[in-house]
């Protein structure tokens, strides 16, 4: 199996067209961070992880040139505002794209992109096929099993996801006890570390350091990273040994 980190950022903070600090300034291709997003490649299918802003020129970026599934942690701009670009997929295709995501996020997608789901039959609008997850039961890709992990993003329920001995989560606060056991056991652990500033609904750079520590992974990587974090060479060398940051384009072959 092999994960390429599509994007490893996030819309929080301020704009990056108002931000003149040293990460959006700088040079380092670490440092250029699109919105979060990752690629599965395993058994000949290619899965999404979220599709948001950045999708198109992401998997242009990657060379992807085929697209089984998408599926969605949860219902916010940054994580979905891409789907309409599935459309080049099902033209080379010929066949719909499937979708995986809770009721909650469906309607939600079902009202963003209301042209999908009217039944009017307009040529060239994205083919989905939509799959319900429940956060209770794994649910299968082919033959890949994936296990949901419900965590909170403040007060809004949004779900990780583990395969195998890899986890995926991002958008983290909190994380009930019953939900971290599946994360147990987990060797490779992607969690997201947003900035070192306390933050009302995702982990802080300490918060998520004590989470990967209290899993004890053999190696985590952060991810949905604030500029506000700071420089990716700068950061690395205040992480203890087994974690690092993700960085856009990064490949993990397990």
């Amino acid at each position: 199996m092999t994960i390429t980190f599509l994007g490893t950022g996030t819309s929080q903070g301020v704009p990056v067209i108002a931000c003149h600090c040293e990460v959006c300034k700088s040079h380092d291709p670490h440092d250029k961070r699109l919105r979060s997003s990752i690629l599965i490649e395993t058994e000949g299918k290619n899965i999404v992880i979220d599709s948001g802003p950045d999708f198109r020129y992401q998997m242009l970026r990657a060379d992807v040139q085929h697209l089984d599934a998408i599926i969605f942690t949860h219902e916010h701009k940054d994580h979905v505002a891409g789907m309409d670009d599935v459309r080049a997929f099902n033209y080379l295709q010929q066949t719909p794209t499937d979708v995986y995501a809770i009721e909650r996020v469906q309607q939600a997608l079902k009202r963003e992109f209301i042209y999908i789901f009217d039944n009017a039959g307009y040529p060239g609008i994205p083919q989905i096929n939509l799959h319900t997850i429940r956060r209770e039961d794994i649910f299968h890709i082919g033959s890949l099993a994936v296990t949901p992990i419900e965590v909170l993003h403040y007060k809004l329920p949004v779900l990780g996801f583990r395969i195998g001995d890899f986890t995926y989560i991002t958008d983290a606060k909190t994380i009930a006890p019953e939900e971290v056991e599946k994360i147990r056991g987990t060797k490779t652990l992607v969690i997201n570390a947003l900035q070192k500033q306390t933050h009302i609904s995702h982990f802080t750079f300490d918060e998520a350091i004590a989470f990967a520590q209290s899993i004890g992974a053999e190696k985590t990587y952060f991810t949905h990273i604030s500029h506000r974090l700071g420089k990716h060479h700068v950061i690395s060398q205040e992480l203890p040994d087994g974690i690092e940051l993700a960085y856009d384009s990064l490949q993990l072959h397990l």
